[in-house]
């Protein structure tokens, strides 16, 4: 654009006849061109820095990591509600037969009951660790399921967690109820651990870097909860290694499979049996027990997409030996067994598998069979007040849910449950599961 003297100039120089007579008229005629077009030019350098301020303001910034502390560290927060009604027989204790009881085995209530209220929150510590804190919440019972710290940028493939946290053993282990395909857990799970198995301690994990996904970890903890027991001692009382290898096949299959080991310490273990004249009796054991656990998950989705429809297969299979001494007590006068104490030795199996078929993007359907083997149980010289049981527990179970969105589900579920020693029981339950608030994605 030509600034206003230039242009004064270049008119004088094309009309000198005018120069002199209209010198005057012209350049006040010039002045005034002159300002209207300054003023022009500042208006628009005021409008073009108001545009810059406005989206220097909005725009996004250019390292993520760089957010504001307020985004970054407020934690995520959810809030699990879930209950329902069971209908079942009027049995006081649902013990499994063959096998002695496992602790923290909530079960299931008759008629209408509110099950576990769970509340998380997680969120990044700063720059190089993670928390999680998981609270549930039943009645009167208040529980810190897991709190623990992870690091996050340990780099070449490594993490450290500390604190209480679900171990990684076997593939169930690590899912919270609201987050199970069936209403109940599994045989094997309440077999093995009433629940599932937690641990005060640490943990290592290691993702190699390989196409193939190949994860390895071990644990050292505390050992305070079933099998083993809270020995009140330095060092360390239940150990844990693991290991995962899984892939795709294709863009529609996916599949993991993992191997894990167990090593726990118990001193003076409670549990309960009945002897030989069927009378109620205590036993405290005390030695070491050790588990391994296979398991084998294979996942469906035609091109990738299982919100329309999927089918997922998951088993685990288990071996626990232990070797100690057992102490009886019976409960009762009429009891065979008074403070005797002998060697123990069993080795018992089981295994479950399951499948869960999504056949429309809010329907999904699944089968669920479960089979323990109470394997060989040696009870030193009380053989002549406890027996051994050569009952094998079996259930069947089928589930039919519906989720009216990712928050929320309610679902339908039959089992024949023949885990009871010369009992067999038709279960019916309705369940509910909502979530409030933020929650992470579930693991493969």
């Amino acid at each position: 654009m030509l600034r206003p003297s230039l242009l004064a100039a270049a008119l004088a120089a094309a009309f000198p006849a005018f120069a002199n007579p209209d010198l005057d008229t012209l350049r006040a005629e010039l002045q005034e061109m002159r300002a209207t077009y300054e003023a022009r030019i500042q208006s628009l350098e005021a409008r073009l820095e108001q545009t810059a301020a406005r989206a220097t303001e909005t725009a996004p910034p250019e390292n993520p990591s760089q957010a504001s502390a307020d985004s970054r560290f407020n934690p995520d927060i959810s809030l699990i509600l879930q209950g329902g009604y069971a209908h079942l027989d009027d049995i006081g204790e649902r013990p499994i037969g063959g096998f002695l009881p496992a602790g923290h085995d909530h079960g299931a209530a008759r008629g209408f009951s509110l099950d576990h209220t769970e509340l998380a929150m997680s969120a990044s510590v700063d720059p190089y660790f993670n928390g999680y804190f998981n609270l549930a919440l039943l009645d009167e019972a208040v529980e810190i399921e897991e709190a623990w710290v992870q690091t996050s940028s340990l780099g070449n493939g490594f993490s450290l967690k500390g604190g209480r946290f679900l171990s990684g053993l076997g593939y169930q282990n690590e899912k919270h109820p609201h987050a199970w395909d069936f209403a109940d857990n599994n045989l094997m799970y309440r077999a093995l651990f009433g629940e599932a198995y937690g641990n005060d301690g640490v943990q290592m994990k290691w993702v190699a870097p390989t196409e193939l996904f190949m994860e390895f970890g071990a644990e050292a903890g505390r050992g305070a909860n079933f099998p083993g027991t809270d020995r009140n001692q330095n060092g360390i009382g239940s150990s844990v290694l693991f290991s995962r290898f899984g892939g795709d096949l294709g863009i529609s299959n996916s599949w993991r499979g993992g191997l894990s080991y167990l090593a726990a310490k118990a001193s003076e273990r409670e549990g309960e049996l009945e002897d030989i004249l069927d009378e109620h009796a205590e036993t405290l054991f005390t030695g070491t027990s050790k588990t391994w656990v296979a398991d084998f998950v294979w996942k469906w989705a035609p091109d990738g997409n299982a919100r329309e429809r999927s089918f997922s297969f998951a088993g685990e299979y288990f071996r626990r030996s232990e070797r100690g001494s057992l102490l009886c007590e019976s409960a009762t006068p009429d009891g065979a067994c008074f403070g005797m104490e002998d060697a123990y030795r069993s080795r018992q199996s089981g295994f479950y598998a399951q499948g869960v078929y999504r056949f429309m993007p809010r329907w999904r359907t699944g089968y669920r069979y479960d089979r323990l083997d109470p394997g060989t149980v040696y009870f030193g010289g009380n053989n002549a007040y406890l027996m051994a049981s050569e009952h094998k527990p079996t259930r069947h179970s089928l589930m039919l849910d519906y989720s009216p969105s990712e928050f929320s589900r309610l679902r339908l579920q039959y089992s024949k449950d023949r885990s009871m020693q010369d009992l067999s029981e038709n279960q019916w339950f309705v369940q509910y599961i909502h979530s409030l608030g933020a929650h992470g994605a579930h693991k493969f």
